[in-house]
């Protein structure tokens, strides 16, 4: 029966909740006559409502899940097939609450129009692709999700209290998947080059590359320093950060990842920039930061890219390669590139330089140049300033107001602003350009002004603030 007093907007929920259960009910029993089946139906009305009605949470984990690879790092949960059900549930959550229920409000900007453009370049490159197999794959299993879920995150993320379970959320599966980084290396367990740490190598997973996993630990580091340098937060959470920081740290060294490393700079350079008033000192920080970084990451014991390698090293040198190869890619292919996830395969015929093995173009921007061509690199830069001028911003008006503005706000802008120049610096030497971290980047950067200015606007006595982002 339908609560009268249930707000008129809910009541559809209730129906069609009823409705489905009691048709799956009657299929169910007529097919397995068990009295535990009961127990079962009893649950399913449950779980469809708090599906149904939490959008943001599904989404949120689901890309927890397959950012961080959490079904990987524990394999005990992989033939649960976590990613799978909680894609389900996004999909359904976020189809009934903008489709039925209309308590979403969707809305339009300026990075979201480079984002589709981009996208109609990579569906055109998908149909001219030198392997279109290989392209069509990537983008059914990895790339449409990534799309989906950027503009959900940037969608439904709309409170300071989202923001602050978004940052808690990211930190803490940072720290998941450090500590495990941590215990690989400390048992030898999955390293590459008898020194680099990596995990699932196993099961062909992304974090089986210490460069990418390097990315992954240092995506949540920007969050965590947020939330440890955010004066204004509770000292609970500020604890997190506290607690998080050493544990990224560490597991980033462990991948002896350069890119990694320069990353990790990037974040703390940009938080030391917001604090540090004199830029010479600031630099001067950061170079002996990453000297000292680099010496105890132990670059220089490295099988590739160590101090035994004479002249220009050989990761550099394949470097270099690979992104001859990468441009000779887009001279050929200047308006689409060869394709979705195609450089690998394409890679001998372009290579001024064949080993007899494909090579990995390690920079996202020259692997958007290979993929998508020179149009493409053309919006994909154009996204990245315009995120970074949204973000710099945002940073800005909330800052002048950090003490009368709810803290999650202020900690959310320094983190993604840090997180975001952080993932661009590595980038230059990881690839990603068609991964995560740039997309979920992207959308908190757009999640993260929508709120402020709505904050802002709040503000009685300083309602001049909110106008700084329209500028």
């Amino acid at each position: 029966m339908i609560d009268n007093n249930v707000p008129l907007q809910s009541q559809p929920l209730q129906w069609f909740t009823a409705i489905v259960c009691s048709l799956l009910a009657g299929v169910l029993w007529h097919l397995f006559p068990h009295p535990a089946l009961v127990v079962v139906l009893g649950i399913i009305p449950l779980a469809v409502l708090y599906t149904l009605n939490r959008p943001f949470l599904m989404v949120l984990f689901f890309v927890i899940f397959s950012f961080f690879r959490i079904h990987e790092v524990f394999p005990q949960l992989y033939s649960l097939k976590i990613p799978l059900l909680l894609s389900l549930g996004s999909l359904a959550a976020l189809a009934w609450q903008v489709g039925i229920t209309r308590q979403i409000k969707l809305f339009w900007c300026k990075e979201f129009t480079l984002l589709a453009c981009f996208l109609f370049l990579i569906l055109v490159g998908i149909a001219l692709a030198g392997n279109r197999p290989i392209a069509i794959e990537y983008f059914k299993n990895i790339y449409w999700k990534i799309i989906l879920m950027t503009f959900a995150i940037a969608v439904l993320v709309r409170t300071p209290q989202q923001l602050a379970f978004t940052l808690r959320a990211i930190t803490i599966a940072g720290v998941l998947v450090g500590i495990v980084a941590i215990q690989n290396k400390l048992g030898g367990i999955g390293l590459v080059e008898e020194t680099r740490v990596t995990i699932g190598r196993e099961l062909g997973s992304m974090l089986g590359d210490p460069n990418d996993l390097a990315l992954v630990l240092m995506f949540p580091t920007s969050f965590a320093v947020g939330l440890l340098v955010t004066h204004q937060l509770p000292w609970h959470q500020r604890l997190i950060g506290f607690i998080a920081i050493p544990i990224l740290f560490w597991a980033v060294i462990a991948t002896q990842s350069r890119g990694g490393l320069l990353g990790m700079i990037a974040v703390f350079g940009i938080y030391g920039l917001q604090r540090i008033k004199s830029k010479v000192l600031l630099l001067s920080i950061a170079i002996i930061a990453g000297g000292i970084l680099f010496v105890v990451a132990g670059i220089s014991d490295r099988a590739s890219g160590g101090s035994a390698e004479a002249g220009v090293d050989a990761s550099a040198m394949g470097r270099l390669y690979a992104w001859e190869a990468a441009f000779k890619m887009a001279l050929s292919n200047p308006l689409t590139g060869v394709g979705l996830d195609n450089f690998y395969s394409n890679y001998f015929y372009y290579s001024p330089h064949w080993d007899g093995l494909n090579h990995a173009v390690h920079s996202t921007w020259f692997g958007v140049l290979a993929e998508t061509g020179f149009l493409g690199l053309g919006i994909f830069i154009a996204l990245i300033v315009a995120l970074i001028k949204n973000a710099n911003r945002t940073l800005q008006a909330v800052k002048a107001v950090q003490n009368q503005i709810n803290p999650a706000i202020y900690t959310s802008a320094q983190a993604v602003f840090a997180g975001l120049i952080g993932t661009i610096v590595s980038g230059t030497f990881l690839t990603q350009g068609f991964n995560w971290p740039i997309y979920i980047l992207a959308a908190l950067v757009v999640a993260v002004s929508k709120t402020a200015q709505i904050a802002l606007s709040e503000i009685e006595d300083k309602p001049s603030l909110s106008n700084r982002f329209s500028k």
